[in-house]
């Protein structure tokens, strides 16, 4: 198999049927060179260039084998969406990367799950399919770059190759010296992102009603309420399109579509 630098990908019919021949050390480098331009332009504030750099990276063939790699060899791969599609043969991997285009592409619905807690709630888990992950691995390879270029250099959550005995010997760094804080707080906000957080107590809302929609007060934090039309089933899916969470966050807001 051949790799040539427009990232065209060239192999006979037995060669393409063998997922584990291609040659992944040399496309991973390609991807890696691709985001390094990326971080580059993002530090020299020329975010044209790193909009061109991230269109080039989502439409290359070399992101596309990474994305597809990463869903169908990840830890729930087994797990499928609505469309109960799963990517277990070499062909059925090899199909996907074509399938890989924003032309004609429309994400499926989840595929919602309760997963059991300790204490014996349940926590609801939404499982997209799985042309929809590699889709959302795709563009990760091409955020990433800003994100990491941007993020807080004392960040450790959720971060490509942090873990946490990095934050540990970080804060080993900070503590140990003779002028350190001699207390730490820790803080964590109780059910922020449990369901009724979403929308005001019950002596905030209106009983008024007009079809499906009804009129309601919605509290943006440290603010007055604010009247909107919302659902009568679900008060996340406004009229005006805006959900102030309420959370000690001055400008947290959920943009959801009706």
């Amino acid at each position: 198999m051949t790799i040539d630098l427009h990232g065209s990908i060239g192999a006979s019919s037995a060669e393409s049927r063998d997922w584990n021949s291609l040659a992944w050390d040399k496309i991973g480098q390609q991807v890696r060179r691709l985001q390094m331009r990326i971080a580059k332009a993002i530090r020299e504030n020329r975010h044209g260039k790193a909009r061109a750099l991230q269109w080039l990276l989502t439409h290359s063939h070399w992101a596309k084998f990474l994305a597809v790699k990463r869903v169908a060899e990840n830890k729930g791969h087994r797990t499928p969406g609505v469309d109960k599609k799963v990517w277990r043969t070499d062909r059925q991997k090899l199909q996907a990367v074509n399938q890989l285009t924003r032309r004609g592409y429309h994400p499926q619905p989840l595929r919602r799950i309760y997963i059991k807690k300790k204490n014996g709630k349940l926590r609801p888990l939404s499982i997209p399919t799985m042309l929809d992950r590699a889709q959302q691995a795709l563009h990760m390879l091409a955020l990433a770059p800003v994100a990491e270029t941007r993020a807080d250099r004392n960040s450790y959550g959720f971060r490509e190759g942090r873990c946490c005995a990095d934050a540990i010997g970080q804060c080993f760094n900070a503590l140990a010296k003779s002028y350190a804080p001699v207390w730490v707080w820790e803080g964590d906000i109780k059910s922020c992102l449990d369901p009724y957080s979403y929308y005001t107590l019950a002596a905030e809302g209106w009983s008024k009603s007009c079809g499906w929609l009804s009129k309601t007060r919605m509290r943006k934090p440290f603010c007055l309420p604010r009247l909107t039309w919302t659902t009568e089933s679900s008060p996340r899916f406004t009229r005006c399109m805006i959900v102030w969470r309420d959370t000690p966050r001055m400008r947290m807001a959920c943009g959801i579509a009706t």
